[in-house]
């Protein structure tokens, strides 16, 4: 028996494509990510609090993680957070090792962690942004993948979902292409044009505040939040033009 979807404002008559964003939209790596980051700088503050004797303020999820981290290029998020603390380090190259005092080294060891998780834990993708997916592309509607990760790849491979997607502009092609990250609209934008759409044509799904400032300063028809936490108001103020909390809410 066929299903039925009455509420999906994604037509083939008003979009092209949709461009999703990875962690916390299409899989449950969101959350290993900010743990991750969490660990990561709390390790760094600690050693340097207690260096300058001066007292240890912990990296905090709910507000760091989502204003200087989510949705960007490693080491910007490495960079802008630090920045929040006044704490400027030299950037140091992708090459430097991890736990070195530098952006870089700080980031490569942030990586070597969610490494370490995904390869022991899998990847679990959320089975309402799955069956979405698989709708649009029965509705000849292209799909594709925007994200700031270098793992992209690796973990819409893990998940088992690498084929439902028509294009990916992620952190490595970010790289190779020098395109700014989020919030900057480029990768969006480079993910619409390998695709052939306008991006007027093209809807932006994301959970993060960078990301949903991107599809809106891209110019993108229909940008959808995620508010997994809850943060739809945020996502909202930040150019979001609808919010839900699961992407399964637009099938029913």
């Amino acid at each position: 028996m066929s299903e039925t979807f009455f509420n999906n404002p994604i037509t083939h008559d008003k979009y092209d494509a949709v461009l999703f964003d990875l962690d916390g939209v299409l899989t449950a790596t969101a959350k290993v990510h900010a743990a991750c980051w969490k660990k990561n700088f709390d390790e760094y503050l600690q050693k340097r609090a207690a260096k300058e004797g001066t007292p240890f303020q912990p990296f905090e999820i709910a507000t760091d993680y989502r204003l200087y981290v989510d949705g960007k290029l490693r080491y910007d998020g490495v960079r802008d957070f630090l920045r929040s603390r006044g704490i400027e380090l030299p950037d140091g190259t992708p090459d430097d090792p991890a736990k070195t005092e530098t952006v870089c080294g700080l980031g490569n060891h942030k990586d070597e962690m969610f490494n370490e998780v995904i390869e022991s834990e899998g990847v679990e993708a959320y089975e309402g942004s799955v069956t979405l997916v698989r709708h649009l592309r029965n509705q000849g509607i292209k799909t594709g993948v925007v994200s700031s990760s270098h793992h992209c790849e690796t973990v819409l491979k893990t998940a088992n979902i690498a084929d439902l997607f028509d294009v990916r502009v992620d952190g490595v092609v970010a790289d190779q292409l020098h395109l700014p990250g989020k919030p900057a609209p480029d990768t969006y934008l480079t993910a619409a044009k390998r695709l052939g759409v306008n991006p007027k044509r093209a809807v932006v799904v994301e959970d993060a505040i960078s990301g949903v400032q991107a599809g809106r300063d891209g110019g993108f028809g229909l940008v959808i939040g995620v508010a997994r936490q809850g943060e739809v108001e945020e996502l909202k103020k930040n150019g979001a033009d609808l919010v839900v909390h699961d992407l399964g809410e637009l099938l029913s």
